[in-house]
């Protein structure tokens, strides 16, 4: 069984950007790096956004950016400019093939397809377990999901994020694709948080996507069934489906953090690099898997690289109010896109604000639910 320096389960977004981050820094130049996963080719397996002040270090790979978004519901309703921000899309196809042409170039990065069964822990490392071999590492980043610790326990709301999408062309130039629909609320609610995004791609294409903040998911034809309504009241008809996508992203503040051990790490949705209260994940593991390389040029013990900070304390009483009164988020949305600048929303949500841009926020947001989570936690 041969010894590797680090090895990283899972080959998506948060595993090949650790490996990524890791070819492009000399010091792993002599470290042993296995990458296992049970497929090497993912392709359009995902479509990821974020926003960004100015320029970045994904902007290569961009399927489209937009300087304006949308935001509508029965309250509220209006175009933003989000300058100096931008709003951009990545595919995944176009992603993994670029960080995978860097990888490749490393003769200590190695890549194995297998499925894992379970991993021992040990004094000196992890074995990794499989059907058919072992694999033994010093390290081990795993980004593989079990639902089990967070599903098991009750002290942390769980929701998910979810949807299907559907890449439509249309026959006409009808869509205006200067602007991205960030959430549009005017869809029937029935209970829960329901909202419509929309990404034009071009004046022909664009992706329209069904998505809810809920605890239970829905049978995949309601999905379909809510697209093809708001197709039909945006007068769009003439058109074909090229494409669909569907997923659900755990919103959840349980504290990943007491699965890592001073020999593994989870990183990626698998450590809560998910932002709890949004589900977008690919900027914050930009922005951890650069964190995590300098990290591991100082420190041996995994346990010391996350810390809660308070906006894990913000997520969690969003989550409490949602989870609670789920019918009544899109009037939170609302109020908050209402009275709060957007420039304060996208800081905050980086959780990059300062204590007067949180203040903004939390003003912005109705008093009464958010105080009673607040004592709720408290006592």
């Amino acid at each position: 069984m041969k010894h590797y320096d680090y090895i990283i389960l899972g080959a998506g977004a948060s595993g090949l950007l650790l490996a990524y981050r890791m070819s492009k820094d000399v010091y792993f130049d002599d470290k042993s790096i296995l990458i296992i996963d049970k497929i090497i080719d993912k392709g359009n397996d995902r479509t990821w956004c974020y926003w960004e002040d100015g320029e970045g270090e994904w902007d290569t790979l961009l399927t489209k950016t937009w300087t304006k978004i949308y935001f509508g519901s029965d309250t509220v309703s209006k175009t933003i400019d989000i300058s100096p921000f931008n709003y951009k899309m990545i595919r995944s196809k176009n992603f993994y093939k670029t960080l995978w042409e860097t990888i490749r170039l490393k003769s200590n990065i190695t890549f194995v397809e297998d499925t894992i069964d379970t991993f021992n822990i040990s004094e000196i490392g992890v074995e990794v377990i499989s059907k058919t071999r072992s694999y033994f590492g010093s390290k081990l980043f795993n980004s593989l999901p079990n639902p089990k610790p967070f599903q098991s326990q009750k002290k942390y709301p769980i929701l998910q994020q979810h949807f299907v999408g559907w890449f439509i062309k249309a026959k006409e130039a009808i869509f205006d694709d200067s602007t991205a629909t960030f959430m549009d609320f005017r869809v029937k609610q029935k209970g829960n948080t329901r909202f419509m995004y929309v990404l034009p791609i071009d004046k022909n294409t664009a992706l329209f996507e069904y998505t809810l903040f809920s605890k239970e998911l829905l049978e995949y034809t309601e999905y379909e069934t809510m697209i093809s309504e708001y197709l039909k009241e945006k007068g769009i008809i003439d058109y074909e489906i090229i494409e669909k996508e569907m997923g659900s992203i755990p919103m959840t503040s349980f504290r990943f953090s007491e699965l890592n051990t001073k020999h593994i790490l989870n990183i990626g949705t698998a450590g809560g690099w998910t932002k709890a209260s949004t589900g977008y994940t690919f900027k914050n593991t930009s922005k951890k898997t650069k964190a995590l390389v300098q990290f591991l040029k100082t420190e041996n013990d995994l346990t010391k690289f996350d810390k809660r900070l308070k906006f894990w304390f913000y997520d969690l009483l969003f989550l409490d109010v949602l989870a609670n009164h789920n019918d009544e988020g899109a009037a939170l949305f609302s109020s908050m896109f209402k009275r709060a600048d957007i420039k304060t929303i996208f800081r905050f949500l980086d959780e990059e604000s300062t204590v007067l841009e949180d203040f903004k926020i939390i003003v912005s947001v109705p008093p009464k639910r958010f105080t009673q989570a607040f004592f709720k936690r408290l006592f």
